[in-house]
Parts: C-alpha cells; sequence; structure tokens
C-alpha cells in the first residue's frame, strides 16, 4: 500500500499544504496541483455535484504524482466513504461530524478489522492492482487512510472534545462558512463567537493527539491560521484561485493600457 505522505508529516508535527477541488474535473487538474507543490489535492462531492464515476477519474488521474488525493464525500454514509476508498482515495473528509458516535461510523466504514467493518477487495485500484499479502495489506492501509471530520455546526463545537477522543480520527477541520451560519454570524469570521470556536477546535485536537484542519482563502489568512495551530490546511479552491489570477492579470494588463495611452 502507497505511504501517506500527508498523514505522516502532520503526525510528525509538522504542516501539510495541499489545496481543494470544485470545478474542474479534468485528468490534468491533480497533476497540475502536485506540479504546483501541493501535498494533497481535496475532490469535493458534497457541492460540486460530481458522480462517483467522475472522482473515480480524479483519483486515477491523480495517483501517478506524489500529492495525496482525498475525497470530501457528501454524508456520513458506508457506500460512499468505503467506495471512494476503494478507488484509490488515500483519505476522506467528512462533512457535519457532530458526535462521537457519528466519528466512531467513519472509523467503522474506512478501517478493515479488526479495528473497522470496510468490506475487503484486493489486487484492485486501491492497492494498485497488485499482489501481495493480505494481512500486510489491511495492516498498512488501515495505518495509512486519512480520516477527516468536519466541525461544521454548533452541536458538532459542543461535543468536539468527545469527537477528538475517537482513536482512528486524524484532523478536526473547521468549516467555517457553515460553522459561522450555525453560530448566527454568517461569514464573520473575526466575531468573538467564532474566534472562541477555532481556539476550542484547536485545544481539542492538540489534548487528544489530532490536528486541527482549514481552508484559507489568501495566503496572509494561511499564516494567521498556522499561528492559532492549524496544521493541514487546504489552500483555496481551483475556481476561486484561478478568478483571482485572471482578474488580477487582466487588471494589470488594463492599468498598463490606460498608462500608455
Amino acid at each position: 500500500m502507497r505511504t501517506n505522505q500527508v498523514k505522516q508529516a502532520i503526525q510528525a508535527g509538522q504542516v501539510s499544504l495541499g489545496t481543494f477541488i470544485f470545478e474542474f474535473s479534468t485528468t490534468g487538474i491533480g497533476r497540475i496541483a502536485a506540479e504546483a507543490g501541493a501535498e494533497f489535492v481535496l475532490f469535493d462531492m458534497e457541492h460540486s455535484g460530481w458522480s462517483v464515476e467522475t472522482i473515480r477519474m480524479l483519483i486515477a488521474s491523480s495517483r501517478s504524482v506524489d500529492a495525496v488525493p482525498i475525497v470530501r464525500v457528501p454524508a456520513t454514509q458506508y457506500h460512499f466513504m468505503a467506495r471512494v476508498l476503494d478507488m484509490g482515495a488515500m483519505g476522506i473528509m467528512l462533512p457535519m461530524v457532530e458526535t462521537a458516535e457519528q466519528a466512531q461510523l467513519i472509523v467503522e466504514s474506512c478501517k478493515y478489522p479488526p479495528m473497522g467493518k470496510r468490506g475487503a477487495a484486493f489486487t484492485i485500484s486501491h492497492d494498485d492492482y497488485s499482489g501481495g499479502d493480505v494481512a500486510t495489506k489491511i495492516r498498512e492501509a488501515n495505518d495509512q487512510t486519512l480520516l477527516i471530520t468536519q466541525i461544521e455546526t454548533v452541536k458538532g463545537l459542543d461535543n468536539v472534545e468527545q469527537i477528538a477522543q475517537v482513536n482512528g480520527i486524524d484532523v478536526l477541520w473547521i468549516g467555517q462558512y457553515d460553522l459561522s451560519s450555525s453560530l448566527g454570524i454568517p461569514g464573520r469570521f473575526d466575531h468573538p463567537d467564532f474566534l472562541s470556536a477555532v481556539v476550542r477546535v484547536v485545544a481539542a485536537s492538540n489534548a487528544h493527539n489530532k490536528v486541527a484542519g482549514f481552508m484559507p482563502m489568501s495566503t496572509e489568512e494561511a499564516r494567521l491560521r498556522i499561528n492559532q495551530g492549524f496544521r493541514c490546511l487546504a489552500y483555496g479552491g481551483d475556481l476561486w484561485l484561478y478568478k483571482k489570477t485572471l482578474a488580477d492579470g487582466l487588471k494589470e494588463i488594463r492599468e498598463s493600457i490606460s498608462i500608455a495611452r
């Protein structure tokens, strides 16, 4: 089984940087992100509307490079989690995690026995169609699979310490728009209630040997989150990065035309 460099890095106390993919379902997008320096690529199924077949293509075309493919599935359901892992995803992100029981279900769905209840199929996509000792593959898959739970509601925040105690969960990730909306302060990331939530999630992560995760939308915000204790960061998403870069470039060109006149 492949080594999950992202999981190894964050468990060693390092910061891992990646990006989200929401819009561009091309065979090259994962490789482009890796060439740009992304250590992981998070393919979204929650908001993109992508089918399992699209995700299968994105994972397969991304496994030729070093960036770790991770998939955010739309719900805590076994058939979403186990299927994308069998396709070759090396990590799973779950939205709207609110209880320790839900977190335990995630572990059971994504880990093989004796740690979980994931159905066994080998010499397929996730082990690169290779042979080998099944017991070794099971042990390595359980060790290498990265599990990310998103804290996005008041209920999830209230139970974050219990969620953090679940063995097998690796990252507690703040979904900032959903969490701020649940708190009644949508988009107000400087509000005391949101700042308090940030402190609480990071503290719970640190107390239970987990890692705090976040999606910063700018380099300035990325530095802020790292200083706050986040160590797993997805810098923006494909559509927003493309739009900003295009807008900045077009603005600069138009300004140079005006100066030339």
